[in-house]
């Protein structure tokens, strides 16, 4: 057996321990406070008033029609990337060179664009294209632009990592088809990237707000555009009752990412 050596807790340890904490303090006590005030019945009067979850069901009845519109959006923009994402960073991988390189920096376009300028380009082009600006798929268009290149980057990333010329040219080499090497063999090595991918268009769907807020019409309202409504609107405590939904929707998608994104890095 090894002999554990005692780890020496120097002032710099402890004042970069320190550090952490504060950050960590400095961005988690808004979120929790936020959380105890859509709990709490009167903000004004504090705890003191009591517990309640009378916002919580005031959230739900009056916007469970936009949550459903937002899972709705974002499992229809998971289909999109990865009927597209996929083949594009399987054809990205396979051209390797500077064009695919130049593709793969215009893909990342909408993202480094303000979303509000993605937006505004999709209203002037598409509409007035019969009644498509009035549609939830008006919506879908701005974020498959949007979340693509994550797609992309996860599985292409997988791509890269793993030796899958030798793989396919050995699948090749006993009469595999392209079919057979692609179901075979490309897509189960690339599904580690495929979920991470996926893990990620969902949250990034179900989070998107700047985009959103001029794409969406009254009808075609999503989750993080009633979110503002609420706080711009109502009481405070239906805002923040509101953000209670909103993490009880994304939080556990999150923690799926991190658990694909773990299980990427050991699988390695």
């Amino acid at each position: 057996m090894t002999s554990r050596k005692a780890v020496r807790r120097t002032p710099t340890f402890w004042a970069l321990l320190a550090f952490t904490v504060g950050v960590a303090a400095f961005l988690l006590v808004p979120v929790i406070l936020s959380v105890l005030t859509g709990l709490t019945k009167n903000q004004f009067v504090g705890l003191s008033s009591g517990l309640t979850l009378q916002w919580v069901f005031k959230v739900w009845d009056s916007y469970q029609n936009s949550l459903w519109l937002s899972l709705a959006i974002a499992i229809a923009c998971l289909l999109s990337t990865l009927l597209l994402g996929v083949p594009a960073a399987y054809a990205l991988w396979r051209m390797q060179g500077r064009v695919s390189r130049i593709i793969e920096e215009l893909l990342m376009l909408p993202v480094a664009l303000p979303g509000l300028a993605t937006a505004l380009a999709l209203i002037v082009t598409y509409g007035g294209v019969g009644n498509f600006r009035t549609h939830w798929t008006f919506i879908l268009v701005g974020h498959v632009l949007f979340t693509l290149p994550f797609m992309v980057r996860s599985v292409l990333a997988v791509l890269l990592s793993v030796d899958m010329a030798s793989l396919e040219e050995g699948a090749r080499s006993l009469g595999a088809s392209f079919a057979q090497r692609l179901f075979g063999i490309v897509l189960p090595n690339c599904k580690a990237g495929i979920i991470a991918g996926s893990l990620m268009v969902l949250t990034l769907s179900i989070g998107e707000f700047n985009m959103t807020l001029l794409l969406h019409t009254p009808l075609t309202q999503t989750l993080p555009v009633g979110l503002a409504d609420a706080y711009a609107s109502l009481r405070i405590e239906v805002g923040s009752a509101y953000t209670i939904v909103f993490f009880m929707m994304i939080i556990p998608l999150l923690i799926a990412l991190q658990f694909a994104g773990g299980r990427r890095k050991t699988s390695k």
